[in-house]
């Protein structure tokens, strides 16, 4: 077993910052790729940036420039620094990690429970 567990969200006025974070933890051999979603209401889910083991990142373009993720391997952790938010970035926000099973070495894909983040005056 194992879980994601986000925390970091809340509401910010425009222009504002918020930094998400997303933490592993339980039968963890190895994680691969860990990436940020966001589904705002009528909305399907979309990428918002991806970080491979190595560190190489990949932003959707809307959030290129503002947006900047990065992990920590050591505490199994992903980070998503958000700024210039803008109202548009109001969505549920959901943590992503390709983990391989400690006993199985077989490649799992897990997701956070989700955090919202809403932006607004």
């Amino acid at each position: 077993q194992v879980q994601l567990a986000e925390s970091g969200g809340g509401l910010v006025h425009p222009a504002g910052f918020l930094r998400l974070s997303c933490a592993a933890s339980g039968r963890i051999f190895r994680i691969n790729a860990m990436g940020w979603y966001r589904q705002a209401p009528g909305k399907p889910r979309e990428l918002v940036a991806t970080i491979t083991s190595g560190g190489s990142t990949n932003y959707r373009a809307s959030v290129k420039g503002r947006f900047t993720i990065s992990r920590d391997n050591a505490k199994n952790t992903v980070y998503l620094q958000m700024n210039s938010l803008k109202p548009e970035d109001t969505a549920v926000y959901y943590c992503n990690a390709g983990i391989v099973d400690q006993f199985s070495r077989f490649e799992y894909d897990y997701w956070g429970q989700g955090t919202q983040v809403t932006v607004s005056s």
